[in-house]
């Protein structure tokens, strides 16, 4: 089990500051928290801050942790993938970061757990260089979780997935995060996807933390008017699912 907090966490490439004043209160074991806010507004940058990338003022602070690299493992947008390896191959690469490089039975097995979960069984003998976008991502997200990460910081991880993976993944991304006790922090531009699927929210705007809560108190139409300059409203379904309705430019 571990937690998570920040303290005034901030980052800087240089001598430019691009990140400032980040606070967030614990963040518990099976929690799924979404990062949102606009193009280069400072999440890509967060997510390398936690991760340990890229150094800055203030403090990160994990609590019950196992210790070891296995603890936060960071999904980046661009996962940089060798062509040169099959799908298979990078994800047994992945398992062995840290560790020694035998492998064992139950490592493979862990391995087709993961591809048949994702569905991806199918790409399991391809070239990376092969592969689509999506696929790619599919990919990406099998190399994290094999990792058996505490904490998984995820950018973007939907983006250049269709509807149906999109929603497939992120409900699968919920209940492993419920199931493992896993803290998962999520970057999402689909609002609706953050008022279905993640109880706490994070909104970074400018390079600074503009709001932090519940999800359903962060994502109102002053917050979607102030940081995404939209005119909108949160309306509730049939099923008492709360949605998003954008009127127009604010």
């Amino acid at each position: 089990m571990v937690t998570l907090a920040l303290r005034q966490v901030g980052a800087s490439y240089g001598r430019t500051t691009v990140l400032s004043n980040v606070s967030i209160d614990m963040l518990q074991s099976g929690s799924l928290t979404a990062i949102i806010g606009p193009n280069a507004a400072g999440k890509s940058t967060l997510f390398k801050r936690i991760a340990g990338l890229i150094s800055g003022p203030g403090l990160v602070q994990l609590s019950n942790a196992a210790g070891g690299d296995r603890t936060i493992c960071y999904m980046p947008q661009d996962t940089g993938a060798n062509a040169v390896l099959t799908v298979y191959e990078s994800i047994l690469l992945a398992s062995k970061q840290g560790s020694g490089w035998r492998v064992h039975d139950d490592e493979l097995f862990e391995i087709d757990a993961i591809l048949k979960a994702l569905r991806i069984e199918n790409l399991a003998f391809r070239g990376l260089g092969e592969l689509s976008g999506g696929q790619r991502q599919l990919v990406s997200l099998a190399q994290a979780l094999v990792r058996k990460p505490e904490i998984l910081l995820m950018d973007e991880p939907t983006s250049a997935l269709d509807l149906h993976r999109q929603v497939e993944v992120l409900d699968f991304i919920s209940r492993l995060a419920r199931e493992s006790g896993m803290i998962v922090l999520i970057a999402l531009h689909d609002l609706n996807h953050v008022l279905r699927y993640c109880e706490n929210t994070i909104v970074i705007a400018d390079g600074e933390m503009a709001m932090s809560g519940s999800t359903a108190t962060v994502i109102t139409p002053e917050m979607l008017r102030e940081v995404y300059r939209v005119s909108a409203r949160i309306e509730t379904c049939s099923r008492g699912q709360r949605f998003i309705l954008v009127d127009g430019t604010a």
